[in-house]
């Protein structure tokens, strides 16, 4: 029989013992998590940050395991909503990886483009939730326009915070660039932005609402215009959707005559957009 003394002694050496083996065992779990998301290049190995919180780990594990991509690769854009991976899927295409921020206090300021949409009139209260409505949205208004024949990235799935949609770059993993830093600007160009912006509003019946020079990619090779990032995208019976189409032509028009291309005046290239179907 052991003395008080001694059988305090080892149950605190066990309960040491143990609180030891479990910090162990997180450290393994989440090493497992790491190798498992991220390939093993030096070049491409990540520290995790606050991207990868413990929720957006579960989303990222259940989309490998029901084979919606291999692994992650590097980031290769951010903003204070979100971060974009490069990823492989089974087949070693390169898709892209969109994770919304569930840090990020930037989703508060856009329930203005929520709160007017008639196809998302219903949002549980929280900061959860409002992300998760965002990513939601964002992939429905690229499947809208996707099939509505717009040139946009084509969505391929949606979980929470974590969109999993077409990457637009070339064969070695290098995104197009945006028109921001697209070299040369011609009047080819802004033909084709007005074209897209008019599709969007008669085919899809969407207005993109935060159009500008940093969220269109040219895509030099093909000769074509790309447009994404379709969170704040509204509907156009969104009491808004006038307002924001006027300020994504004025943001528009803006940049492409910086570049000394020629525009139309704001309000014919408002028409020129909606002008189909009112005729």
């Amino acid at each position: 029989m052991l003395g008080k003394e001694e059988e305090l002694e080892r149950n605190r050496a066990d309960y040491a013992q143990n609180t030891a083996m479990d910090r162990a065992d997180r450290r393994y779990l989440r090493h497992e998590r790491e190798n498992r998301l991220l390939i093993k290049t030096s070049e491409d190995r990540r520290v995790f940050d606050d991207v990868f919180d413990m929720r957006t780990l579960m989303v990222l594990n259940s989309m490998i395991s029901d084979g919606v991509f291999k692994y992650l690769r590097s980031p290769f854009a951010s903003g204070k909503e979100s971060k974009l991976y490069l990823a492989l899927d089974n087949n070693d295409k390169f898709l892209a990886i969109k994770i919304y921020l569930t840090v990020s206090a930037e989703f508060k300021k856009r329930l203005q483009y929520i709160a007017g949409d008639p196809r998302f009139s219903n949002i549980k209260q929280g900061s959860q939730n409002l992300i998760a409505t965002w990513a939601k949205k964002e992939f429905r208004n690229l499947k809208t326009a996707y099939e509505a024949g717009v040139s946009v990235p084509s969505p391929y799935q949606v979980r929470r915070n974590v969109l999993a949609m077409e990457f637009m770059g070339d064969s070695e993993g290098n995104p197009y660039r945006n028109l921001a830093h697209a070299d040369p600007i011609t009047s080819e160009d802004y033909d084709d932005v007005i074209e897209e912006t008019a599709k969007l509003y008669n085919k899809a019946n969407l207005v993109h609402a935060d159009l500008s020079q940093y969220n269109i990619f040219k895509d030099v090779d093909h000769g074509r215009i790309i447009l994404f990032d379709f969170g704040s995208s509204v509907d156009i019976k969104h009491p808004k959707s006038i307002e924001f189409l006027t300020r994504d032509i004025v943001n528009i028009n803006n940049f492409f005559s910086k570049h000394g291309v020629k525009i139309l005046p704001n309000e014919l290239a408002i028409k020129r957009v909606i002008g189909e179907r009112n005729n």
